[in-house]
C-alpha cells in the first residue's frame, strides 16, 4: 500500500476513495451552483446542452447537478470564452453587457496569462472569492513570515478597464498579473489611488510601495537590492521564479560597489529617470555606514552561503525551482548554502490555483491536489480513447501522466490548461493526489522525425549536462536549428562565471541524455533522421534583456516573465541569434 521510498500511498483504500468522491461531489456543486445563470453557461454553444438540462429540471438537487454536469459540459479551451471576455474591453463598457457575465456580479480584476509563447495574451476574470477563502494559503500574496521578507512586487499593470455602472457610477477593474491582483484585493489597493501610496513601507517587507510602481525592469531589481541589502533582518526570500532570483543577484553583482556606496550615505541611485518616486524613496532611505562596512567585508555574491552571511536571519526561500526554473538550482544552493530551506509556493496558471506544496517529499517539487479556487479533473495523455475521458481524483494511478481540467469559481468549465503532470502517490491522511508538473502537453518543436522531446527531457538534459561540463547556467531557450539537415534541437544558454575547460562534452551528455530519455528520438537518430543537438552560448544579460522587452511590450508584470523552453516566436528568435557569442 505505501511506497517504500516515501509517506505516499500508492493506491486508494476503499474508505479513501469513497471519501474523494464525497470531498469532489460537494467542492464542484459549491463552485458550479452560483454560476448556473451566468451569462457564459446560458449563450455559450459549447454549454448549450448542459444549459437546456439544467432548465428542464425545476427541482434539481445536487446529485442529479452532478450527473448532468458530467454528461454534458465538455472539455474547453481558451476560444470559447474568448468573445465574452471581449465585451469587457469594449469602449463603452455598460455594466448591463457584462454583469454576471463568468459568476455573479463583476470581476475583481483580470489576470493576465505569462505568455510563453508568441501568441496574444490571454485574460481570466477575477471575482472577490468568499472572505473566509482570502486568508487560504492559495490567495496570500504576501506569505506569513515572523521576519522581514524580501519579495519583490511589481504593481505594473496592462490596462485599467471602465465599466459604466446603471447608478450613473463607474468601476475600473485592472489587467495585471495574477499575484498582484491577489495583492491588491487583499490590501484593497485600486490602481487609480496608487499616487496616494507612495509613502507607504508595510511592515516586514524590504520594499516600500514606491519602488513596486517603477517600470525599468533595471531599476527595479537595483532598487529592490539596495532596500534589500540595506536591511539585515531578512527571513524570508521569495522570487516566483528561481531563476528571477539569479538575475536579481546578477544585478547586486555588477552594482556592488554603488550599492554599498550609496546605503553608507543614504541615498537613491542615479538608475533610469524615477519622476515623482524618486522623493518619497529619498525620504525613506537612510544612511547605514555601520551596515555598508559590513557587507564591504562580505562582498558580493559569490562565496558558498553569501546569502546567509548577509542576512543571518535567513530561514528560507520560496520560489519555483521545477521545470526551466530548475536551471538556477546549482547557484540557488551555492548562494542559500546548505541550512536554508528551499519550497516552491505551490501549483497553478492564471486559470486557477490548484495545489501547494506537500511538505513530506519534496516540496520544491510535489504538490498537493487542494479544492480551493478551482476543481480539477484529469485527461489521461497516454489514453486513446475519443474523446478524451474526462477523470475524477479517485480515478488516477500512481505514475500515470494526465492533463488537469479546470472548473473555477471564476467561470471556467472543465478547462484544458495545456500542462503534463505525473501522480507520485496519494496523502495518507486525507488520499488527496501528490503531483509534479512534468512539462506542457503541446510546445515542443516537431523534428523532421514527426515526434519531440517533452519539456522535461529537454530541460533534465541541459541543467545535467551544464552541472558537469560548462559550469553555472543562468537560463536557457530552444530553437530549431535548421542551418544542416534534419533539423535539430538548438539549445541557446547563457552562462554564469567561467565556462569549463572540456564544455564541448556538454553536447555529447545532453545527446546521450535525450537518446535514453526518449525512444522515439532514438529511434529516429538510428534511421538517419535526427542528429545530434547543439549548444551555443549568449551574451551575458541576454535574458534579462528579453524579460525586459517582454515587460515593455505587454505591460506584463516584471515578475511573471517566463522564458520559454521552445521559443516558438521569430522576431525574438532571430534578436537571440544574434545575442550568440561562442559555439560549442
Amino acid at each position: 500500500m505505501f511506497r517504500s521510498d516515501t509517506d505516499l500511498l500508492e493506491s486508494l483504500t476503499a474508505e479513501l476513495s469513497q471519501q474523494l468522491k464525497d470531498y469532489e461531489d460537494q467542492a464542484l456543486v459549491e463552485m458550479i451552483r452560483p454560476n448556473l445563470t451566468s451569462q457564459f453557461v446560458q449563450h455559450a454553444p459549447e454549454l448549450t446542452k448542459f444549459h437546456e438540462a439544467i432548465t428542464q429540471n425545476d427541482s434539481m438537487d445536487d446529485r442529479e447537478l452532478l450527473r448532468i454536469f458530467r454528461e454534458f459540459v465538455p472539455t474547453t479551451n481558451y476560444e470559447p470564452y474568448r468573445p465574452f471576455i471581449a465585451k469587457f474591453f469594449a469602449t463603452p463598457c455598460k455594466e448591463a453587457d457584462v454583469k454576471n457575465m463568468f459568476a455573479p456580479g463583476l470581476p475583481y480584476f483580470f489576470a493576465m496569462s505569462s505568455m510563453t509563447s508568441g501568441k496574444s495574451v490571454k485574460t481570466f476574470p477575477r471575482y472577490r472569492p468568499p472572505p473566509h477563502l482570502l486568508q487560504n494559503p492559495l490567495y496570500l500574496a504576501l506569505p506569513p513570515s515572523e521576519g522581514t521578507t524580501l519579495s519583490p512586487a511589481s504593481m505594473r499593470y496592462s490596462q485599467i478597464l471602465t465599466i459604466d455602472c446603471e447608478d450613473g457610477q463607474s468601476k475600473q477593474v485592472t489587467v495585471c498579473s495574477l499575484s498582484i491582483g491577489f495583492l491588491r484585493m487583499a490590501m484593497n489597493w485600486d490602481a487609480e489611488h496608487d499616487s496616494e501610496r507612495l509613502d507607504l513601507w508595510l511592515p516586514g517587507q524590504t520594499d516600500p510601495y514606491a519602488i513596486s510602481l517603477v517600470k525599468s525592469y533595471r531599476a527595479f531589481f537595483i532598487l529592490n537590492a539596495l532596500f534589500a541589502l540595506a536591511d539585515r533582518r531578512v527571513t524570508t526570500i521569495r522570487f516566483f521564479f528561481a531563476n528571477v532570483f539569479v538575475i536579481f543577484l546578477q544585478y547586486i553583482e555588477d552594482e556592488w560597489s554603488l550599492l554599498i556606496d550609496c546605503i553608507e550615505k543614504g541615498i537613491i541611485p542615479d538608475v533610469e529617470d524615477l519622476g515623482h518616486l524618486r522623493a518619497p524613496l529619498e525620504k525613506l532611505f537612510k544612511a547605514n555606514p555601520v551596515r555598508a562596512a559590513e557587507l564591504r567585508e562580505i562582498g558580493p555574491p559569490g562565496i558558498q552561503g553569501w546569502a546567509v552571511r548577509v542576512w543571518p536571519h535567513l530561514e528560507r526561500f520560496l520560489g519555483i525551482t521545477g521545470g526551466p526554473a530548475a536551471t538556477a538550482v546549482s547557484k540557488l544552493a551555492h548562494v542559500l548554502g546548505p541550512s536554508i530551506r528551499t519550497q516552491a509556493t505551490g501549483y497553478g496558471s492564471s486559470e486557477g490555483s490548484m495545489a501547494l506544496p506537500y511538505h513530506k517529499t519534496n516540496p520544491n517539487t510535489d504538490y498537493k491536489v487542494m479544492f480551493v479556487d478551482v476543481l480539477t479533473e484529469f485527461l489521461d495523455v497516454h489514453s486513446y480513447e475519443s474523446p478524451e475521458r474526462v477523470l475524477s481524483i479517485h480515478e488516477l494511478v500512481t505514475g500515470g501522466h494526465y492533463e488537469p481540467i479546470l472548473t473555477t469559481r471564476n467561470g471556467l468549465w472543465r478547462y484544458r490548461i495545456g500542462d503534463v503532470v505525473t501522480v507520485k502517490g496519494f496523502a495518507p491522511d486525507d488520499g488527496l493526489p501528490v503531483i509534479s508538473y512534468l512539462h506542457r502537453r503541446e510546445g515542443g518543436i516537431v523534428m523532421a522525425f514527426g515526434t519531440t522531446c517533452t519539456e522535461s527531457q529537454l530541460t533534465t538534459a541541459i541543467v545535467s549536462a551544464a552541472n558537469r561540463w560548462i559550469g553555472q547556467i543562468i537560463d536557457f531557450t530552444i530553437v530549431g536549428d535548421d542551418r544542416d539537415t534534419p533539423i535539430t534541437y538548438g539549445y541557446l544558454v547563457e552562462t554564469g562565471g567561467e565556462i569549463g575547460k572540456d564544455a564541448r562534452m556538454a553536447i555529447q551528455q545532453t545527446f546521450e541524455d535525450l537518446m535514453a530519455a526518449n525512444d522515439e528520438f532514438r529511434t529516429a537518430f538510428w534511421q538517419g533522421r535526427a542528429r545530434k543537438p547543439t549548444i551555443r552560448l549568449l551574451e551575458k544579460g541576454t535574458f534579462a534583456e528579453y524579460r525586459q522587452q517582454k515587460c515593455n511590450k505587454t505591460n506584463v508584470s516584471i515578475s511573471q516573465v517566463k522564458v520559454p523552453v521552445v521559443l516558438s516566436d521569430p522576431t525574438f528568435r532571430e534578436w537571440f541569434l544574434q545575442q550568440v557569442v561562442i559555439e560549442l
